[in-house]
């Protein structure tokens, strides 16, 4: 088990990493490629709408050709897509391949959580959702960071290119160590329709939503209108997944009550917390006149107490149910979430590197066993749809999260410096720095305010996952593992 989870969390670490270090580049890529700012956010933008889109095809795919399969194809397409980004000529030659390149990146990581829990079984799901969640959270964490390090010393191409190594060896250990997992005697020809509704659907919805963000609301005909009709998509596949008898993904399994608490607590703990991963870099860099790279080591010690935590929350899990770990680490969220939210000025860095370090442990404490709770109330035939779907549900609640946060931070500051007039927060990034050091004081304010939001938001999240804590065993039931080929 433990050799798979080594070589999924390399595939994983990579599409992550991939996903935040981008960001750090996109003022570089302005620059160097000669195009605005809003065209450019397309680079990060087309990527999340290729996640989006190719997602939902996980389960079924995992199902017809192989977990093993799916997995090396997609990290080849994602290191393709890497190396042609590194080669692009212009803007949009960059923002095809980026989506090429999502479209191999959104597979990599519920196929590889596929692929781990099958090989380790249900009894063991704690300590490998632990395993797991460790590139989940530190990618975030160390993407400003190598992205800093790579914008100020080399060429925006090796943001690309950095990626070739990691995927070669991550291919090369798939190839000696994943095992062989067959497909589904019966997996069922691909749901068209459902397809047809739930991807575009998602699409829209992330679409919408990140212009939501872009615009600080949904005013903006680009903003409403595509959510709108990617919710009316989105409702209009759960109708036809409960008529489907192989749906693309199968919502009659939120019917399980332990399974869907533990879906609604990803949700809402998602929108918590990757709304928060907008503000904290956002805090230090505007409000606190700080460097993307300094913001990036400032940030490092949340990602270090996650790490150093999951390995003993894992078995943790196992032992007592994921329910009674997820309510411990929620509460220790919310704790360590509200120094944030009662920030000055005066705060010192020390002290906001300890707040991250202690929220750090609840987030290894709360996001992962969550998920192993899922997986141990269904069989393990179900795994794969179920994958589809809490990877689905986690990537809206990060699209919702990043898009509510960053409207109510752009109304804040609009509140508390009223000269920014209605640019929000790209008004406040702009303010020189001799004005910043005399804003300081509202600027911290806007931002602890928005933490406010966070603290609620991961309050609401202790009511299902209160559900889960009454509804999942003490201990996870041992049940078979999956079917895994003898031939070499």
């Amino acid at each position: 088990m433990l050799v798979v989870a080594a070589v999924v969390v390399v595939g994983a670490f990579m599409s992550i990493l991939d996903t935040t270090i981008v960001n750090v580049a996109l003022d570089t890529l302005s620059r160097d490629l000669d195009a605005s700012l809003d065209d450019v956010q397309w680079v990060a933008t087309g990527y999340l709408l290729a996640l989006a889109v190719v997602i939902p095809l996980t389960g079924w795919t995992a199902e017809r050709f192989g977990a093993r399969r799916v997995w090396l194809v997609s990290v080849a397409l994602f290191v393709s897509g890497s190396v042609l980004c590194g080669l692009a000529w212009d803007l949009g030659s960059l923002i095809v391949f980026r989506v090429l390149q999502g479209l191999g990146g959104g597979m990599v990581m519920p196929i590889g959580m596929i692929l781990i829990t099958q090989a380790a079984g249900p009894q063991r799901v704690g300590r490998v959702m632990s395993i797991i969640g460790v590139p989940m959270l530190l990618g975030p964490v160390l993407g400003p960071v190598l992205g800093g390090l790579i914008v100020d010393h080399m060429s925006w191409r090796w943001i690309f290119f950095v990626n070739v190594p990691v995927g070669l060896v991550g291919i090369a250990m798939g190839l000696r160590w994943l095992p062989r997992v067959n497909p589904s005697d019966h997996p069922g020809r691909l749901d068209w329709r459902g397809f047809a509704l739930l991807s575009p659907g998602l699409g829209l919805t992330v679409f919408g939503l990140a212009e939501t963000s872009t615009h600080a609301g949904l005013g903006a005909t680009s903003a409403w209108l595509p959510l709108v009709a990617g919710l009316g998509l989105v409702a209009a596949f759960v109708v036809h997944s409960l008529r489907a008898p192989r749906p693309l993904i199968d919502v009659r399994l939120f019917r399980n009550v332990a399974f869907s608490s533990a879906a609604v607590t990803v949700l809402l703990f998602g929108i918590a917390f990757f709304g928060s991963m907008l503000l904290l870099p956002l805090l230090f860099q505007i409000a606190r006149g700080q460097s993307a790279l300094q913001a990036g080591l400032l940030m490092a010690p949340q990602g270090l107490g996650a790490a150093l935590v999951m390995p003993p929350v894992g078995r943790l899990t196992d032992r007592i149910g994921g329910g009674r770990v997820t309510l411990a680490g929620l509460a220790l969220m919310i704790a360590a979430t509200i120094p944030l939210a009662l920030i000055t000025p005066g705060t010192p860095d020390w002290l906001i590197v300890v707040v991250l370090f202690i929220r750090g442990i609840a987030l290894g404490a709360s996001m992962m066993p969550t998920m192993a709770a899922a997986y141990a109330a269904l069989e393990l035939s179900a795994i794969p749809r179920a994958t589809s779907a809490l990877n689905v549900i986690q990537r809206v609640g990060g699209s919702i999260g990043t898009a509510v946060l960053a409207v109510v931070l752009s109304s804040e500051i609009r509140q508390e410096i009223p000269a920014v007039g209605a640019a929000g927060i790209e008004g406040a990034q702009t303010v020189p720095p001799v004005a910043r050091a005399r804003l300081a004081e509202p600027l911290t304010a806007a931002f602890a305010h928005t933490f406010w939001w966070t603290v609620a938001l991961t309050a609401v999240a202790v009511i299902p996952a209160f559900v889960l804590y009454r509804t999942t065993p003490r201990r996870t039931p041992a049940r078979p593992a999956s079917r895994v080929a003898t031939e070499p």
